[in-house]
């Protein structure tokens, strides 16, 4: 699944993909929410960071790094329907 970068649809990777035998699925143009990383970000920023105030870039670093590594522990319930595939998706208009 990649997120509609230029430099993932060039040829060769495209080319490439053929080869391997692997299908590439691309998010539609702006899609924060289908993306994986977008929704463990969120998760991030609402466990550790919105309404915190850090003194120094590195302590807000190490927030997130701590928040990151308890997250497998301490919120796997939450992240596991956080971070789910299973999404609706909707045929294109037209």
């Amino acid at each position: 699944m990649l997120d509609n970068a230029r430099y993932q649809r060039n040829a060769f990777v495209l080319e490439e993909a053929i080869r391997l035998g692997i299908q590439l699925l691309f998010l539609p143009p702006y899609s924060p929410n289908l993306n994986l990383i977008e929704r463990l970000w969120k998760f991030v920023k609402a466990e550790c960071l919105n309404s915190h105030y850090y003194e120094t870039f590195d302590q807000s670093c190490d927030a997130i790094d701590t928040c990151l590594a308890k997250s497998t522990d301490d919120q796997k319930t939450r992240l596991h329907s956080l971070l789910t595939l299973k999404f609706q998706l909707f045929p294109k208009a037209g």
